[in-house]
């Protein structure tokens, strides 16, 4: 069942905003924040519109089927999920019922977590350019999409403004101490094994995802996203194919036609055509339904 696509919750919500990103939107609670997923979708650096209905609904959704199914190897963010629980700090529940999450406040650790199980993507380019991925010499002459022998970690620094930064392991331990670094390597490639086991049961190649972090009274816990559209690669295995640009199960139909278009990359594009909205917005159920087997 399709929804009326929200862009924004700050008319919503009796909260203080504490940050607006891309698509979620952090609100105040206390001791507690409260993460609201928004449809709006972003490409090559920009908010597009309109936004796609029922994408926050699948993204939020999906974290939190992940959440709980990965909750036996790491501790993770989530308080609840549940609308009804935040009373008049609400004032559509119907609108946001599917699209909140409740968590705990933890202080992020500055380093995006990236698994690559696959050679493809920026990965890939670096490849083509030095034989080696974040500074991880690779076997010469892999292909493009070549599933790797064993997924490599390779982290990049956050930066609140422009692009996260790609960066050898080694520069990661002396941003945060080599132990939480090694703690982090070893919990994220832990996580992508299991999470590439579970999809190829479902017919899906888990090509790459990422991962964030926190500290909570000094232990490390999951935070942010975890194995959505957004945050990883999926790609159905009836499409995986060497040397080709995979139609990954995402926002893809916004690539493939902003990349058509005659749109110079510079300012905000014109409003996505409603075919391209519909092929996305079905995109996002689509994935959702055969990764938990239920719909929203």
């Amino acid at each position: 069942m399709t929804s009326s696509a929200v862009s924004t919750a700050v008319e919503l919500i009796n909260a203080p905003l504490l940050y607006k990103g891309k698509v979620r939107e952090l609100y105040d609670l206390g001791d507690e924040v409260l993460i609201v997923v928004t449809d709006r979708i972003s490409a090559f650096d920009y908010v597009l519109d309109p936004a796609v209905p029922d994408k926050g609904n699948v993204l939020n959704r999906l974290s939190a089927f992940w959440f709980g199914e990965t909750k036996e190897l790491i501790e993770n963010h989530v308080v609840h999920i549940d609308v009804d629980r935040l009373g008049d700090i609400v004032k559509d529940r119907e609108a946001l019922k599917n699209r909140i999450m409740v968590v705990r406040k933890a202080q992020r650790i500055d380093i995006e977590c990236v698994v690559r199980g696959c050679i493809t993507g920026g990965g890939w380019r670096q490849y083509q350019e030095t034989g080696k991925v974040n500074g991880i010499g690779l076997p010469k002459g892999l292909r493009k999409n070549a599933v790797l022998d064993e997924p490599i970690f390779t982290p990049a620094a956050k930066n609140d403004v422009g692009h996260d930064e790609d960066i050898p392991f080694e520069q990661m331990q002396e941003l945060i101490g080599a132990e939480l670094a090694l703690e982090l390597k070893e919990k994220s490639l832990k996580l992508f094994a299991f999470a590439r086991e579970y999809c190829n049961d479902r017919g899906i190649i888990l090509a790459d995802c990422k991962f964030e972090f926190g500290l909570l009274d000094g232990k490390v816990i999951l935070i942010d996203e975890i194995f959505t559209p957004d945050a990883s690669r999926f790609w159905a295995k009836d499409k995986y194919a060497l040397d080709i640009e995979i139609d990954s199960m995402d926002k893809e139909p916004v690539r493939t036609y902003l990349s058509a278009s005659s749109w110079d990359k510079n300012s905000k594009p014109d409003p996505l055509p409603p075919e391209v909205v519909e092929e996305t917005s079905r995109r996002y159920l689509d994935i959702y339904h055969r990764l938990t087997g239920k719909s929203l």
